[in-house]
C-alpha cells in the first residue's frame, strides 16, 4: 500500500524537494539582470541586503536574489555556476537541515549560498570541516567569492594565537575544524579577562561531513586537562606482570563489549606477582584498575590498528577516518597502560579542567545546518539528538556506477588473494582502482604483496595524511592503484584521466565491510560522480571481524547450505541481507553509546551552563556587591540554624559553638547579647545580627582598602573560587561516573543515580563557592590591589593546555620573576609586621 501511494505521490522527500523548484525559477530568472551588472554593482548589493534587513525584511525574503548574487559572483572569481540542484542544497541548508548530496555534486560551492545570505546578519557564521586542509583550502578559495562580495573571511587553524583566533572570529564568515570551535569555547570558559575571550556568539553553523562529525566523532568528548600529580611507577609494575596472565585461565574477554575481567585464578596470580595480601581491599583498588586497563592495552588494543608508536608517543589512529589523533589520548589511565605496554615514556595523568560533548557544544548554536554524501541511514539519530532533518538532494547527472554484489570467502588468505588478482588485472588494463581498507596494518602488508608483484601504487593512511588531498585527486588517473584506510581524503574530488571513461571509470574494491553501512557507501560514493561511469565491489570473509563478532553462526550456516567451496567465493542475497542485519545491529549498538554519553553529558551540561554564565558576569567587570551581601545573609542564616535550638531557652544555646562558627565564616567574634536581647531571641533574630555585624566588619574593611579595590577583590576572589571548586568537582563528577555502573547491580537505574548525585554535588559545590568566598573574603590582606592580568599568567601557569585544537597538556615553562624573591625570614609584604613565613608564606 505505501510502495502504491509513493509511487503515485512522490516520497516525502521528493515532495519537499518538488516545493522548492519555483524558488530556483525565480533564482534563475534574476540571472540575466545579475549579468548586466558591473562588479562594483554587484558588490553594492552586499550593502544594499543589509539596509533591507535593518528595515525589517526576512532573509527569506532575500533569498533569490542573495543566491543570483553569489551564484554570479562565483562565475566571475572561480569560474563555477552552481547547479540548479546546488541551489536547492542550498534552501535546504539556509533553513536548518542536512543536505545529502553525494560525492562530486560540489558541496563546497553549495555552502557559500546560505553562509553568504546569513552572513548578512552581521552575527558570523561558522563552516565547519574535517581536517585543517580543507579549512585552510576552502578559505583561500571560497574566500575568492566572499572577498569580492566585500565580505570578510577566517580560518581557524591549529598553532593560532588568541589575537590570531580572534580576528578570524570577527570576520563574517569563518572555516575551521569541529575540534577548534569545541577547544575555543572551552578555552573561553578558562580565561581571566574578556579581551582575551575569542570565539563570539554561535548563530549559524554549516557542519561539512556533517555524518562524520556529528556521529563518528561524537564518541569522543572534547576535554582540557591539566597534570595531576601521580606516579607513573605502578603502570610499569603490572605491565610486567600481564605477559603471565593467560586467556581463559586468568581473564576472560569480550570483543563485543570491548572489555577484560580478571577469573579468581588471575586474581589469585596477580595478588602472587604483585606481593599483595588483597586486591579487593580499597588500599588496592587502584592497584585492580591498573591491571585492568593493562589487560585491555595488552589483549584489546593493537598497534597499527588502534593506534601507531611514532617519535616515542603513542598516537591514537581514528577509527572512522583512519587519520591520526595527535593530543588525543585516552582517558582512565589506558594511554598510559599503552605506553607502558610499548615500552614509550609515560606522561602523567591528566585532570579534567574542562569538557564538553561535540553533541552539545553543536546543539548551542542557533541554527544548525549541515551537509555530506551519506546521512540518510542515519536520519533517525540526527532528528533525535540534535533536531535535524536529512533531505536527499537529486544528482545534477544521473549515477550510472555499478555496484556489484558482495564476494565472500572462506578464509581471510583466499580473499585477499583474490583480491590482489583483481588489483593486478584491472592495472593491466589501465582502469584506475582506489582499494579501501579498515586498518593501516591490512593496507601496509597490501602495499607490501603490490610491490614485489611489481604494481606501482600510493598508500594513503594515518602516516601520510599530510599528502591525503594530493594522493586522492591523483586516483582518477590511467592505471592508478590507490590504497587507502577508511574514508581518507573525504573533501577531496577523484576526476577521471583521459580515456578512463572509455575503461569503465574508477573502481572501488572493498577489502571489508565496515561497521557502518553509512562508511561503506561513502568509499562507493568516490566513484561515478558527476553521471562519470564506474564500479564497485566489496571482497569478505567468514574470518572478517563483522561477519565473525556480530555474523555470528547464522552467515556460517548459511554458507554450509549454498555449498561453499575453498577458494570459490559466493555471491548470494542471503548473505547480503545477513550482512546488512549485522551492520545494523552495530550502528543500534554505536547509537546507544553516543546517546549514553550525551546523556550523561547532558547532567554536566546544566551545570557547565551555571558555571560558565556565572564567570562571564564575573568578568564582564559589574559590582558584585549586592551578590555577595545575599551571602553573607545566606550563610548567616544557616549559621543560626545551626545554633538556635527551638527546644532550648536562648540563654542556653550553645554561645561558644556559635561564636566559633561565625569566626571560621567572618572572621570576627559575634558580640555578646546583652539579657534583655537574649529573652526574645528567635533563629531569625538571631540571623539579622549575625548579618548586621558581619556588614559592619566588611565596611570596616571596605574604608581600610578603599571602595573601588573591595569591589575588585570581591570579583577576582568569587571567579577564582569558582574555577578552583568546579575544578574540583569535574575529578567528583569523574569518580561518580567510573563507579555508577555497578549500580546496575543493586537494581538501579544508573543513570538516574547519576543525576539525583550530581545534582547534590552540584548543589553543594554552589554553597562551598558560597562559603569559601566568603571565608578568604572576611581575611585576606591587600598590600596592593590584586591584578587580573597577573592572575592570569598564574593560571596559565596552572592550566597548562596546548594553543590548538587538541587538549593535550604542554610543559610548563619555567616562571620567571619580576620582583626580588621574599625570604621566609623577611617582613611579610603584606604590611602585617610579621614575618613572611608566619604570614603570607605561611
Amino acid at each position: 500500500m505505501w510502495n502504491l501511494l509513493t509511487r503515485l505521490f512522490g516520497s516525502k522527500n521528493e515532495r519537499e524537494v518538488k516545493k522548492l523548484w519555483p524558488v530556483v525559477e525565480a533564482i534563475n530568472a534574476l540571472e540575466p539582470r545579475m549579468q548586466a551588472m558591473s562588479d562594483e554593482q554587484l558588490r553594492e548589493q552586499t550593502n544594499l541586503f543589509k539596509q533591507r534587513l535593518a528595515q525589517g525584511e526576512s532573509l527569506d525574503e532575500l533569498l533569490p536574489e542573495a543566491f543570483a548574487t553569489v551564484r554570479e559572483a562565483s562565475v566571475r572569481t572561480v569560474e563555477m555556476r552552481h547547479f540548479d540542484v546546488q541551489l536547492i542544497g542550498g534552501i535546504f541548508l539556509h533553513r536548518g537541515r542536512i543536505a545529502e548530496m553525494k560525492t562530486g555534486e560540489g558541496k563546497t560551492l553549495v555552502a557559500t549560498l546560505p553562509a553568504y545570505l546569513n552572513a548578512l546578519a552581521g552575527k558570523g557564521v561558522h563552516i565547519i570541516t574535517v581536517n585543517d586542509y580543507l579549512a585552510r583550502r576552502d578559505t583561500e578559495w571560497m574566500g575568492k567569492i566572499y572577498n569580492f562580495l566585500g565580505l570578510r573571511v577566517g580560518s581557524i587553524l591549529h598553532g593560532l594565537d588568541d589575537a590570531q583566533r580572534r580576528e578570524a572570529y570577527g570576520a563574517d564568515i569563518t572555516y575551521g575544524t569541529n575540534n577548534e570551535f569545541g577547544f575555543d569555547y572551552l578555552r573561553d570558559n578558562m580565561k581571566y579577562d574578556l579581551e582575551t575571550i575569542v570565539q563570539g556568539d554561535l548563530h549559524y553553523a554549516i557542519v561539512d561531513e556533517v555524518d562524520s562529525i556529528l556521529i563518528d566523532e561524537a564518541r569522543t568528548p572534547l576535554i582540557i586537562s591539566g597534570p595531576a600529580e601521580k606516579s607513573t611507577h605502578l603502570y610499569y609494575q603490572v605491565n610486567s606482570i600481564v605477559p603471565n596472565l593467560k586467556a581463559d585461565a586468568h581473564y576472560s574477554k569480550d570483543e563485543k563489549a570491548r572489555s577484560v575481567t580478571l577469573t579468581e585464578e588471575g586474581v589469585a596470580l596477580a595478588e602472587r606477582l604483585l606481593q599483595v595480601d588483597n586486591l579487593y581491599d580499597p588500599r588496592n583498588i587502584e592497584t585492580l584498575h591498573h591491571i585492568n586497563q593493562a589487560l585491555k592495552a595488552h589483549t584489546l588494543f593493537q598497534r597499527d590498528v588502534d593506534y601507531i608508536v611514532k617519535e616515542g608517543q603513542v598516537i591514537i589512529v581514528d577509527e572512522f577516518t583512519g587519520r591520526l589523533m595527535p593530543g588525543r589520548r585516552y582517558s582512565d589511565g589506558l594511554h598510559q597502560a599503552l605506553e607502558a605496554k610499548e615500552n614509550v615514556k609515560i606522561e602523567n595523568e591528566n585532570q579534567t579542567l574542562a569538557t564538553i560533548t561535540f553533541q552539545n557544544y553543536f546543539r548551542m548554536y542557533d541554527k544548525l545546518a549541515g551537509m555530506t554524501g551519506t546521512a540518510d541511514t542515519e536520519a533517525a539519530e540526527f532528528k533525535k539528538i540534535y533536531n535535524l532533518d536529512v533531505n536527499v538532494v537529486p544528482t545534477n547527472q544521473p549515477m550510472i556506477r555499478q555496484d556489484h554484489a558482495d564476494a565472500i570467502y572462506k578464509t581471510r588468505k583466499e580473499k585477499y588473494e583474490a583480491v590482489l588478482d583483481e588489483i593486478e588485472a584491472l592495472h593491466t588494463k589501465g582502469q584506475p582502482v582506489l582499494v579501501g581498507t579498515i586498518s593501516i596494518d591490512v593496507s601496509e602488508q597490501l602495499a607490501g604483496i603490490l610491490k614485489k608483484r611489481g604494481i606501482a601504487h600510493a598508500v594513503l593512511n594515518a602516516k601520510n595524511h599530510e599528502a591525503e588531498a594530493e594522493i586522492i585527486a591523483m586516483a582518477g588517473q590511467r592505471g592508478a592503484v590507490t590504497i587507502s584506510t577508511n574514508m581518507a581524503g573525504r573533501g577531496t574530488d577523484i576526476k577521471l584521466g583521459e580515456g578512463v571513461t572509455e575503461l569503465g571509470g574508477l573502481h572501488i574494491l572493498g577489502t571489508e565491510r565496515h561497521e557502518s553501512r553509512r562508511i561503506d557507501n561513502q568509499l562507493r560514493g568516490r566513484s561515478g560522480r558527476q553521471g562519470d561511469p564506474g564500479s564497485s565491489r566489496f571482497y569478505l570473509s567468514l574470518e572478517d571481524d563483522l561477519l565473525r563478532i556480530f555474523g555470528g553462526k547464522r552467515i556460517g550456516g548459511i554458507m554450509e547450505r549454498l555449498g561453499m567451496q575453498d577458494g570459490e567465493p559466493i555471491e548470494h542475497n542471503l548473505i547480503s541481507r545477513a550482512i546488512e542485519n549485522a551492520q545494523t545491529k552495530v550502528e543500534a549498538h554505536n547509537f546507544d553509546i553516543r546517546k549514553h554519553l550525551l546523556e550523561y553529558d547532558d547532567v554536566m551540561n546544566q551545570q557547565r551552563e551555571v558555571i560558565y554564565r556565572q564567570r562571564r558576569e564575573l568578568l564582564r567587570g559589574d559590582s558584585i556587591h549586592e551578590t555577595i551581601l545575599d551571602m553573607m545573609m545566606e550563610q548567616a542564616e544557616i549559621i543560626a540554624a545551626q545554633f538556635a535550638d527551638e527546644k532550648a531557652l536562648p540563654e542556653d544555646w550553645d554561645h561558644q559553638g556559635l561564636s566559633d562558627a561565625v569566626f571560621k565564616q567572618f572572621n570576627f567574634r559575634l558580640q555578646p547579647f546583652d539579657n534583655d536581647t537574649l529573652d526574645g531571641l528567635t533563629e531569625e533574630g538571631l540571623a539579622e545580627a549575625i548579618y548586621e555585624q558581619a556588614t559592619a566588619y566588611h565596611q570596616t574593611r571596605e574604608q581600610q582598602f578603599g571602595a573601588d579595590t573591595m569591589r575588585h577583590v570581591e570579583r577576582v576572589l568569587m571567579l577564582q573560587t569558582v574555577d578552583n571548586l568546579w575544578k574540583d568537582h569535574l575529578l567528583s563528577m569523574d569518580h561518580l561516573k567510573e563507579g555508577i555502573g555497578l549500580r546496575g547491580y543493586a537494581q538501579q537505574n544508573p543513570l538516574l543515580i547519576y543525576k539525583k548525585e550530581g545534582f547534590a554535588m552540584f548543589e553543594d559545590l554552589i554553597e562551598r563557592i558560597k562559603s569559601e568566598t566568603l571565608g578568604v573574603l572576611f581575611r585576606v590582606q591587600l598590600a596592593a590591589p590584586p591584578s587580573l592580568e597577573e592572575m592570569q599568567k598564574e593560571k596559565a601557569q596552572e592550566l597548562v593546555f596546548s594553543g590548538g585544537g587538541d587538549g593535550s597538556p604542554r610543559k610548563k615553562q619555567p616562571v620567571r620573576r619580576s620582583d626580588q624573591k621574599v625570604g621566609r625570614n623577611d617582613p611579610c609584604p603584606c604590611g602585617s609586621g610579621k614575618k613572611y613565613k608566619k604570614c603570607c608564606g605561611k
